[in-house]
C-alpha cells in the first residue's frame, strides 16, 4: 500500500479556492451516510478479520466503494487513498479516506464511529470532513474557509478552540492506556496526567472535534494511519489549533499524532518529551 507524498509543512501557503472542493466532500458524506447507516446495529452484519487482526465489516468495504465511485466519477483526475482498497491515481491532489473509523464500535452497536474525508493538495490536508451519523452530527473546514459543525438539530456554527493557556487547567484525551504502553510511552502519560486537570480515553474521532470545539486542549494518539488524521487537520487548524506527530512534525504518515488548542502545542510538547 502506497503511503501520503513526503511531509509538507501544514502552514505551507496556498492560494486556491476550496469552496467547490468542500461542497463535494460534504455531498460524499452524505452518500457515506447513506451506505454506514443501512447496516448499522444489524444483527446479520457480516465481519471479518485483517491482516493486521483488525476487524473489516461489510460497511467498511461497501462505504469505501460508494465513496470511490463518486470521486472517480466527480473528481477523475485526482487520486484516492483509502483504508480498504489503497491508493489509485495521482498524489498531487488526493483524497484520503476512512469508511468507518471506530469499526470495532460500529460492529458492537455502539454509535461512536464516524466517516473521515480528506483532500489533500501537495501533501498537505486541506479539506476535511467528519461524519458521525449514528448521532447526527457533522463537522467541517477547508484551508481559508474557516471551520464549522451540524448539530443534531440541524443548527450550524463555527467552531472555534479553546483560550486555555495552563496545562493545570486543562483537559485532554489520550485514547487508551493500552495504546501508550505499546508505544513505551507509558512514562510520557503519566507525566501527562499528573499535570492536567482532565484525563478521558474518549476515542476515534471524536475527541478531536471536542477539540475543534474547545471543549479539550489536547488530544494524542499512536499507531494512527494518514486516513486516521487527514479530515482532522483542515478543521482544527481552521478552527486555530495545531495539529503535529508527536515529536512535533507535519507528517500524516508519523504513525502518531498530538493536536492541540495551539496555545499550548510547545508546552505540551516540552512537558511530554521533558528528560
Amino acid at each position: 500500500m502506497t503511503s501520503a507524498p513526503p511531509p509538507s509543512s501544514f502552514d505551507a501557503e496556498f492560494s486556491g479556492d476550496l469552496t467547490a472542493d468542500l461542497a463535494f466532500a460534504l455531498a460524499l458524506a452524505d452518500a457515506a451516510d447513506a451506505v454506514s447507516m443501512t447496516r448499522f446495529d444489524a444483527p446479520d452484519l457480516e465481519v471479518s478479520t485483517k491482516a493486521d487482526s483488525s476487524h473489516v465489516t461489510e460497511a467498511d468495504l461497501a462505504t469505501e466503494r460508494a465513496l470511490r465511485e463518486r470521486i472517480e466519477a466527480g473528481r477523475p483526475g485526482d487520486g484516492i487513498f483509502g483504508e480498504e482498497y489503497g491508493t489509485t491515481g495521482s498524489s498531487e491532489r488526493r483524497w484520503i479516506i476512512d469508511p468507518i473509523d471506530g469499526t470495532a464500535n460500529y460492529l458492537k452497536g455502539i454509535p461512536m464511529w464516524a466517516t473521515l474525508i480528506a483532500l489533500a493538495v501537495d501533501g498537505v490536508p486541506r479539506v476535511g470532513v467528519v461524519s458521525q451519523p449514528a448521532l447526527g452530527r457533522r463537522w467541517w473546514g477547508a484551508t481559508g474557509l474557516g471551520a464549522w459543525t451540524r448539530s443534531a438539530d440541524g443548527r450550524e456554527r463555527a467552531l472555534r478552540v479553546s483560550s486555555v493557556d495552563d496545562i493545570a487547567t486543562s483537559s485532554v484525551s489520550f485514547q487508551s492506556i493500552g495504546q501508550w504502553r505499546d508505544a513505551g510511552r507509558e512514562a510520557e502519560l503519566d507525566r501527562l496526567t499528573r499535570a492536567v486537570w482532565r484525563d478521558r480515553g474518549y476515542g476515534d474521532a471524536w475527541p478531536f472535534m471536542l477539540l475543534a470545539e474547545g471543549r479539550l486542549e489536547l488530544v494524542a494518539e499512536f499507531g494512527v494511519k494518514e486516513y486516521d488524521i487527514a479530515a482532522h487537520v483542515p478543521i482544527i487548524r481552521e478552527a486555530g489549533g495545531r495539529v503535529t506527530s508527536f515529536d512535533g512534525e507535519d507528517d500524516l504518515a508519523a504513525r502518531s499524532v498530538l493536536a492541540t488548542n495551539g496555545i499550548l502545542h510547545a508546552s505540551f510538547l516540552d512537558l511530554l518529551h521533558s528528560p
